[in-house]
């Protein structure tokens, strides 16, 4: 069905529900009929310049409405998005640029690197071009997106979602989330991650809800939007959840009106799981990758109480399996209409991918009793400690639990005795004063003694990725400390 693809939801939408407000950013309020209006003037102006089906046209710059413009507008024309982290190097960016072969590039931020069409934010309406509504159809198993990976060692792959996949993520999405036509999301996360654009801003479009855009990430800002908004949905990673209710806010804040919380990107603490659910809110787990586009597992809210710190259920259209028994440790591999083709330009690291059509995720979980997926790590973050497996997330999340701490990374350092003995970096919540051998303390006792960690720092922050994932690798670079 070459009609079928992503390019033609703005005008079944505008078709739909002209008059529904389709994106909130700060003032601006934007129907769906005019938002389809200026898809359609976008891609007249990309067509005039040159643009075909298949070509690559990225998008760098914060959360805005041009950038789902831009989405849309290139998916109308059959050609491929590839939205960029506008947190990068100009060096990354530009091995992005060149390693997707980026026709055109409509950025909000100076790039120097080479690309034959390039539209700043400041000539950007005036590119816009008068609607000619020559859709160039796509079909499910064209390629829609390049979405690099966080990267965090070595240089990033870019998986390919066809727009089936992304589709069939929708779907997933709807059946475990009773997302409605009057959902207010906010969008906080970056749109270049895949959780953001796939499990936030899509689904709630094609459900006719209004997404309420925020350019950046900010605590008071979004405490100011749920207000201001009536915010019924929104998904965030652990630390932005953890930022919400650290703040002074939290405890006065009227959150009457969200309906459900979504996290996803890492484990996340049962800490803060159980924070929001004292406030009354369903916060509810999801475990993906941008390869799955991204949904893999997810507990719906009805079960977030009795399964609390559980990543949740195969989704409804995908399998997914553990290759290790019931209540080990073993890696999770994942099939389905939402699992990428592979990636671009990369013949041998989508070979690597997938065994007889499963796609390896790198990730480990123990699967409960219920089929419940608990992920347990990275099996590249996993050490051994004197013969004993230790996964850091689990050692991160007692950590966590100490009232003065804010955030907490855990890595194996060589160890001549034991092999590797653990490192933790810890991050104080606002206001407390906390000595590295405070953490030790506080795990003695709940932590068997090779899990607990040998070393401690005491950071003001964490080093992160674009989509605020914690980068481990400059961790394990710095020097031990003496003595």
């Amino acid at each position: 069905m070459r009609n079928a693809g992503l390019g033609s939801w703005p005008a079944r939408r505008a078709a739909m529900s002209p008059q529904r407000t389709a994106m909130i950013f700060g003032e601006r309020r934007t129907t769906y009929a005019e938002l389809y209006e200026r898809t359609s003037r976008l891609a007249a102006a990309l067509r005039g310049a040159g643009i075909r089906p298949g070509d690559r046209v990225a998008y760098l710059g914060p959360n805005h409405p041009s950038f789902v413009e831009t989405m849309f507008a290139t998916w109308a024309l059959g050609a491929i998005f590839v939205p960029l982290n506008f947190r990068l190097t100009q060096p990354e960016i530009a091995y992005q640029l060149e390693h997707s072969g980026a026709v055109a590039l409509i950025h909000a931020l100076p790039v120097t690197a080479p690309v034959p069409i390039k539209i700043d934010m400041s000539r950007y309406d005036g590119f816009l071009a008068e609607p000619d509504h020559a859709a160039e159809p796509a079909g499910l198993d064209d390629v829609a997106c390049i979405l690099y990976t966080s990267g965090t060692t070595g240089n990033p792959k870019g998986a390919m979602l066809t727009h089936g996949n992304i589709i069939w993520n929708c779907y997933n999405l709807l059946v475990c989330v009773d997302i409605a036509s009057d959902e207010v999301t906010l969008v906080s996360a970056p749109l270049f991650h895949v959780a953001a654009l796939n499990q936030c801003l899509l689904p709630t479009f094609l459900k006719g809800g209004t997404s309420v855009i925020m350019p950046g990430w900010d605590v008071d800002g979004c405490f100011d939007m749920i207000a201001e908004h009536g915010v019924t949905w929104m998904f965030g990673v652990s630390t932005m959840f953890a930022g919400l209710s650290q703040s002074p806010r939290w405890p006065a804040a009227d959150l009457s009106s969200v309906r459900s919380l979504m996290t996803g990107g890492a484990s996340v603490p049962e800490a803060l799981i159980r924070t929001y659910q004292e406030r009354g809110l369903a916060f509810c787990q999801g475990y993906g990758m941008t390869e799955t586009s991204p949904g893999a597992t997810f507990l719906e809210a009805r079960e977030s109480r009795r399964h609390i710190g559980s990543a949740g259920l195969p989704v409804f259209f995908a399998d997914v399996r553990c290759t290790a028994p019931p209540g080990e440790p073993g890696e999770v591999l994942v099939r389905g209409p939402n699992v990428t083709p592979g990636y671009w330009n990369d013949p041998s690291a989508t070979e690597a991918a997938f065994t007889d059509g499963w796609f390896h995720s790198g990730d480990l979980a123990v699967v409960d009793e219920h089929g419940h997926f608990r992920i347990v790590d990275r099996t590249k973050d996993m050490y051994i400690s004197g013969g004993e497996n230790v996964y850091p997330a689990e050692v991160e999340a007692a950590i966590f639990e100490h009232p003065d701490v804010a955030e907490a990374a855990v890595v194996g350092v060589p160890d001549a005795k034991w092999g590797e003995v653990g490192r933790a970096f810890v991050v104080p919540a606002p206001g407390a004063h906390l000595e590295p051998g405070d953490v030790p303390a506080f795990l003695t006792g709940r932590l068997a003694k090779y899990k607990i960690p040998v070393y401690v720092d005491i950071l003001d922050e964490l080093p992160r990725t674009g989509s605020d994932k914690v980068r481990k690798g400059p961790l394990r670079d710095l020097p031990l400390p003496r003595g």
